[in-house]
């Protein structure tokens, strides 16, 4: 495990270095901001399309290969940018399709090195892996955001997207030498034709859709996508805003959201038995606190609460994740992840749209505390429907001998 974290901090840090050129280079190429944007929707759209699949694949091919093949794969396509980068032949079409086809490698890397890192600790600590997860993606985000400028600066663009596909190649080259934990929850793929029949995509769908915890999940985590969750949107129009304050303040509350990121994801680590009751109460809390953001006077009393808004959603996102690993069978959980991939695509590109729409109309201050509010009034009417639910009587007919079995059964569920 430790391995594999330090190989995920290669990875995270080469990752966020590329993300961050890319979108220098586009905006060199283009001028165009939209065409940025344009960009970053590419990569993410196969997602949405084709996460689904990339589970259900993760399910039936053995782990570690398929681990091991698509991060050389995607280290191949940071390769083929670099070349086409350092000889002067990219455009923006070609950049689009790299993209997408990076986008495409991702919807089987994804779950396949998310339920990798699950193999390597006992069942019991799984959430506790997470956490660590979460914290080395906090590090590798700050680390590679600070060696992109330094490497553009000394050894150009090119540069950056060859560290990056090195740094797949150090994940790609550690893969073979791990190996499960005492303990470990076992996968094991599908050797048979009949087998992989049915590992099927329609049933992956059909468990996620029967699985009200699953479900609810969604539910939490969708509401704070869309209303909250965007802080670099809605805290930099509410900062250079509203606050009278400039590149350089936005760029110290970024600095406290990270460092709350890391200090939630620490937190986080420590959790042994998440729930989606404490996601739901975690998501709620900082809905509040986006409110009180929302009505800062100042920029000091606004980094007075990002740090905990931060802390709050860092926990939360690690108590999901947790559950959402967790709860499925073992042969289900690639398709799982599979289908949230897909679920959370539609979050990341429907929510920054809808979010700026709604700061159109009530401007920045006014988006955080309705938004702050929708959250909080959503999961907590969520939270009474479902135990006024849960307090309803059942009825049982006279003569039903098996009633009692299927409701203390119902209720176990």
């Amino acid at each position: 495990m430790r391995w594999w974290s330090v190989a995920n901090f290669v990875s995270n840090a080469g990752t966020w270095m590329q993300l961050t050129v890319q979108n220098l280079l586009v905006l060199q190429i283009t001028g165009s901001a939209a065409a940025t944007g344009l960009s970053m929707s590419v990569q993410a759209a196969p997602a949405l399309l084709i996460s689904v699949f990339g589970g259900a694949a993760v399910d039936r091919w053995p782990r570690k290969l398929t681990a091991s093949v698509s991060q050389a794969l995607l280290g191949a396509v940071a390769f083929v940018t670099a070349l086409l980068v350092a000889l002067d032949r990219i455009d923006v079409t070609t950049l689009m399709v790299l993209a997408a086809v990076t986008g495409v490698i991702a919807t089987i890397d994804g779950p396949a090195c998310s339920l990798l890192g699950n193999d390597l600790v006992p069942a019991q600590d799984v959430p506790s892996a997470i956490g660590v997860g979460a914290l080395v993606h906090q590090a590798g985000r700050l680390t590679g955001a600070a060696l992109a400028g330094v490497t553009v600066g000394f050894l150009g663009t090119a540069a950056a997207y060859a560290a990056n596909g090195l740094s797949f190649l150090f994940v790609a080259s550690v893969i073979p030498f791990l190996r499960p934990a005492r303990g470990a929850v076992k996968h094991v793929a599908a050797k048979r034709r009949g087998e992989a029949d049915t590992m099927t995509v329609r049933e992956g769908l059909a468990f996620f859709a029967r699985r009200p915890r699953l479900l609810a999940l969604a539910g939490v985590t969708g509401v704070s996508a869309v209303f909250g969750r965007n802080y670099q949107l809605t805290l930099a129009v509410l900062v250079t805003g509203p606050l009278a304050g400039g590149a350089g303040s936005f760029g110290t509350v970024s600095t406290v959201l990270a460092a709350g990121g890391i200090v939630g994801a620490v937190l986080g680590a420590r959790l042994r038995r998440p729930s989606v009751r404490i996601v739901g109460a975690l998501a709620a809390a900082g809905g509040l606190l986006q409110v009180v953001a929302g009505l800062s006077p100042s920029l000091a009393v606004l980094l007075v609460m990002v740090l905990p808004m931060a802390v709050v959603e860092s926990v939360s996102d690690t108590a999901g994740t947790a559950v959402l690993q967790t709860d499925p069978p073992a042969h289900m959980r690639g398709r799982v992840l599979g289908v949230w991939g897909s679920i959370g695509t539609v979050w990341s590109l429907g929510g920054p749209p809808a979010l700026g729409l709604l700061m159109e109309l009530a401007g920045a201050r006014g988006a955080l505390i309705a938004g702050g509010l929708i959250i909080a009034g959503t999961i907590g009417a969520g939270h009474l429907l479902r135990e006024r639910r849960s307090a309803a009587p059942v009825a049982v007919r006279a003569g039903d001998a098996d009633a009692p079995g299927q409701a203390a059964l119902g209720t176990a569920a």
